[in-house]
């Protein structure tokens, strides 16, 4: 059989397969299929190149295989997925939708700010969803040198605000840093952990503790300790699901907790004073200082306890600021009930799990770290602000994607979605490259 024969079949098939971008592989497919039957039929005393002929007439008519070919490898839309977005969408405008409180004079701004962003959410999420998030995996230099770049100009020129430096203005439009950089770490770490056993030695072990503690202590001199928190269980996360052979996994892992042990030996001794300490645990027992660190959670409390099954209705305002960022759960609850809070817990858990459950239905890894990574970055978040507003455990300005106000974490997310979106999309066109699945 001539290689222009062989040529033409596989042309033949992938003619009926609409999809280009599953050709490559659908070809890889076959050749290696068509081989292996070859190599049986030579066992049979034929000659190579009959045996070659025979293994072509078993794989059936090009055109009807291209056919069943085509029902399998197309792209595909996550439409729960999609439908969840929507109903949490529509869900974050409630906490705007008859202004912020503590800023009486601003009418319809944030819900005009809210409905920009999510016309920029659409056109974020559809950009990428139809881009191959595979051409973006060995970037992730790129990446993390964007990350350290705006950190190094927010330390020069960033806006503080609450006695935090975590934005600054670029072409007139206001950023929050801290999310910012969590997105392109997110792309570099997973770039760095489709590739985790290169980094085999003792050199490189160093580079990577760095890398990873590098934001850590970017993130700490802000402060922003609620975005340090969910880098760190997202990298975490990335390096459990990392594919890293045990005895290289193991030397990262005691490296780390050297330097873990540390770094926060020095932060809770130099740079954590008694005022702080007691805000982060004030939580535990906010009777001990009920009119400064302990107010809020006695605050909360106190809304919680008057919400009832079904609220008080959009016409009484819980006295709670920063309602449509931080405490957006809890307003929530107080105006809509908590029969309409168990409802928004279930709809985000729901999708939090399909997002996780994507996790293994692609065969390509790097895709499989974004959406592991993705997964992280919206359950740290949402269980974090929730349980946060529920008194348990210590506020730290964790807002819950896609509820809480903010247009950088809206595009941020969105961001995130859409990668996930394609992900899913192009699970029945790429090649398998998880190690256990090749």
């Amino acid at each position: 059989m001539s290689q222009e024969n062989f040529r033409g079949f596989l042309n033949k098939v992938t003619s009926k397969v609409k999809s280009k971008e599953a050709h490559s592989m659908i070809k890889n497919e076959l050749s290696n299929h068509i081989n292996q039957l070859s190599e049986s039929f030579q066992k049979s005393n034929l000659t190579k190149e009959e045996a070659e002929e025979k293994a072509i007439r078993e794989m059936g008519n090009p055109y009807t295989l291209g056919e069943n070919l085509n029902r399998i490898h197309k792209p595909k839309m996550d439409w729960l997925l999609i439908g969840l977005f929507i109903v949490i969408a529509s869900i974050s405008f409630l906490p705007i939708i008859n202004g912020v409180p503590e800023l009486p004079n601003s009418g319809n701004h944030f819900l005009n700010q809210k409905i920009i962003g999510y016309f920029l959410s659409i056109l974020i999420i559809g950009t990428f969803l139809f881009f191959d998030y595979r051409k973006i995996k060995n970037y992730w230099i790129g990446f993390y040198g964007i990350g350290l770049i705006l950190f190094i100009y927010t330390s020069l020129f960033g806006l503080i605000s609450l006695s935090a430096k975590n934005w600054v203005s670029l072409f007139g439009i206001t950023i929050d840093v801290g999310t910012a950089t969590l997105f392109f770490f997110f792309l570099a770490w997973a770039g760095i952990f489709s590739r985790i056993n290169a980094f085999n030695t003792w050199i490189k072990k160093m580079l990577l503790s760095f890398l990873f503690w590098t934001p850590i202590l970017f993130y700490i001199m802000i402060p922003n300790l609620g975005v340090m928190m969910i880098y760190f269980f997202c990298i975490v996360m990335l390096f459990a699901f990392s594919k890293a052979q045990k005895k290289l996994a193991i030397q990262l892992v005691i490296l780390n907790l050297v330097v873990f042990i540390l770094i926060f030996s020095l932060y809770f001794s130099t740079f954590l004073g008694t005022e702080r300490m007691n805000r982060l645990t004030a939580f535990m027992n906010p009777n001990a200082d009920p009119f400064d660190s302990g107010y809020i959670y006695l605050k909360l409390q106190d809304i919680f306890s008057r919400a009832g099954w079904f609220g008080n209705g959009l016409d009484r305002v819980p006295p709670l600021p920063s309602a449509h960022t931080d405490f957006a759960f809890p307003f929530l609850v107080y105006t809509f009930g908590w029969a309409f809070g168990i409802v928004l817990c279930i709809t985000l858990l729901t999708f939090i799990l399909r997002i996780s459950m994507n996790t293994f239905k692609t065969k390509d890894q790097y895709g499989r770290l974004l959406v592991i990574g993705g997964a992280t970055l919206f359950t740290v978040p949402t269980l974090w602000n929730i349980l946060m507003g529920l008194g348990m455990l210590p506020i730290t300005g964790v807002s819950i994607p896609f509820i809480s106000y903010g247009n950088t974490t809206l595009v941020v997310y969105s961001a995130i979605l859409g990668l996930i979106l394609s992900i899913y999309r192009r699970k029945d066109l790429v090649e398998p490259t998880v190690p256990n699945l090749r």
